[in-house]
């Protein structure tokens, strides 16, 4: 049974965290685990990347598929053996193991045990950021303006869209637009738009009409399924309207808080 989710009590800076990259940032947007990581790293905390990481078993629990997402989920449950927090970019994937992987083990109560260790040490980046670390850097980019979006089930679980504006907020030339879908789902749903592509097509136009009706110079996310949804869907609308240019640039949350902060992203300057 899951347990009641009560106010959490964040913990001081630590000396370490473990970073769970996930595998769609591993094979999509390493980029955005790379600048992440150098967040963390430029607080003054040492990053420990797992090796034998892979999926944290989303994709099959989500698509009715216990049974396989435990096994794949089991298969991560050596890889934190000291207790340091672990620290993920992607909300959903985060969710995935703060509030699900109990349910999974629930009838093993040794590896029921272990799941709800690592539960109460997940954090979604932006959580820990702001709560953990409370990150505070001058903002050394121009006056800008942009959109958030924040995925329906890492709203639910982890709070991004709340963690995410706070730290927007202490960009000082930063304002942030908001819109009218922002709750909504882009369509991305891991397997989702891959079995119910025409409907997926139909959600996430709404959610890129949405998005540029607010005239944001860039789209925010801190999941990287719904920004590569978002902006490749953004890029075909533009290409079938014969822009040149893409009209909703978007990249990660992470990637943007490092620039505007001085750092320099693992993608170079955009």
């Amino acid at each position: 049974m899951s347990q009641p989710r009560e106010p959490r009590v964040y913990p001081p800076k630590p000396r370490a965290v473990y970073f769970y990259g996930t595998c769609l940032v591993d094979m999509f947007v390493p980029e955005a685990g790379m600048d992440a990581i150098t967040l963390l790293e430029r607080e003054g905390v040492e990053v420990i990347f797992p090796d034998n990481q892979s999926c944290c078993g989303q994709p099959a629990y989500s698509s009715g598929f216990p049974a396989e997402a435990r096994e794949v989920a089991r298969s991560q449950l050596d890889l934190f053996p000291e207790n340091h927090p672990i620290v993920l970019p992607s909300g959903s994937c985060a969710g995935m193991i703060r509030w699900h992987w109990e349910k999974i083990f629930a009838d093993d109560p040794a590896l029921l045990a272990r799941a709800r260790d690592i539960a109460a040490r997940t954090f979604e980046l932006a959580e820990f950021l702001l709560h953990v670390l409370d990150f505070r850097r001058p903002d050394q980019g121009e006056a800008t303006e942009v959109a958030l979006h924040t995925s329906c089930s890492a709203r639910r679980e982890m709070g991004t869209h709340v963690h995410g504006r706070s730290l927007l907020g202490r960009l000082g030339q930063v304002s942030l637009l908001l819109h009218d879908h922002e709750s909504e789902c882009c369509g991305f749903g891991g397997s989702f738009s891959v079995k119910h592509p025409e409907v997926s097509a139909a959600m996430v136009s709404d959610k890129v009409a949405s998005l540029k009706a607010t005239g944001a110079k860039r789209l925010l996310t801190a999941d990287c399924g719904c920004l590569l949804n978002i902006t490749k869907r953004s890029a075909r609308l533009d290409k079938e309207a014969g822009c040149s240019a893409p009209s909703l640039p978007g990249e990660h949350l992470a990637t943007f808080l490092l620039r505007r902060t001085g750092g320099k992203p693992t993608g170079g300057a955009q």
